[in-house]
């Protein structure tokens, strides 16, 4: 936790501090992190996504020590898997739990009907989340799986989803330590705007030359761009070094 902190304040005292989000921490790790923070002293309360790892039933209390620490901690985004039918009465449990003002993000666990998961976790005002890697093959969706994702959530008004995972590098490659073959975030981005252009989105997403992905990235007008990141609204990284090294190296930054 200790380190983990420090490289997130760094990180945001650093010249790339607009690109990075919110710090990410399980709600059973709440108190290690709360007492990390009296030490710290940070000026402004740390812009949290709080990653329920108790249970639904453990999101209330989880909620009630972070806004009782609002000196330390601002609650921006709370995370949970989904059970696996995904069905109403869950769904609206974790309307009620949550603040308005907090982004709720629900995984639906991929699988047979895994879509009509994702179409329910939409209705109900959350954003599905996708698992993009993981440490078994199994973690790794297919290309047709996330363009099948993107397809439902691109179709869907106003809705926003968020990647993670696996995702620290922006392109498509192989690892070769695992020999997975890791989704790349640019290849993300790219197909959330062929999505909503009707474009060819297999296609960008199995793309491995990065220098092509950041100039269609490069291409799109404010308009497309806006959209684009209204879609795809947030992913989460084990790293912050390697995806700004990434976009420097190809241009975007």
């Amino acid at each position: 936790m200790p380190d983990a902190l420090r490289a997130h304040f760094e990180a945001r005292g650093g010249e790339h501090s607009g690109v990075l989000g919110v710090f990410l921490c399980q709600a059973s790790r709440l108190p290690e992190l709360i007492t990390e923070l009296i030490k710290i002293r940070p000026k402004n309360p740390l812009p949290l996504s709080l990653i329920i790892d108790t249970g639904l039933g453990g999101v209330p209390k989880a909620i009630s020590i972070v806004e009782s620490r609002s000196e330390l901690l601002a609650l921006r985004m709370v995370e949970m898997p989904a059970p696996s039918d995904v069905d109403e009465v869950w769904l609206e449990r974790v309307s009620e739990f949550v603040p308005e003002d907090v982004e709720r993000v629900v995984e639906p666990r991929r699988g047979v009907g895994w879509l009509d998961g994702v179409r329910n976790v939409i209705e109900h005002g959350s954003w599905p989340k996708i698992r993009c890697g993981g440490l078994s093959t199994e973690n790794f969706p297919s290309v047709d799986e996330v363009a099948d994702f993107l397809s439902v959530v691109s179709t869907a008004s106003g809705a926003s989803f968020k990647a993670t995972n696996s995702l620290h590098r922006a392109v498509r490659h192989a690892d070769p330590d695992t020999g997975f073959t890791h989704h790349g975030f640019l290849n993300l981005l790219v197909a959330s705007a062929r999505c909503l252009s009707g474009g060819n989105v297999r296609e960008a997403l199995e793309v491995t030359d990065g220098e092509a992905l950041a100039a269609e990235a490069a291409d799109l007008s404010e308009d497309a761009a806006k959209a684009v990141r209204a879609l795809f609204a947030s992913y989460a990284s084990a790293t912050f070094d390697e995806p700004i090294a990434d976009l420097k190296g190809l241009g975007l930054l």
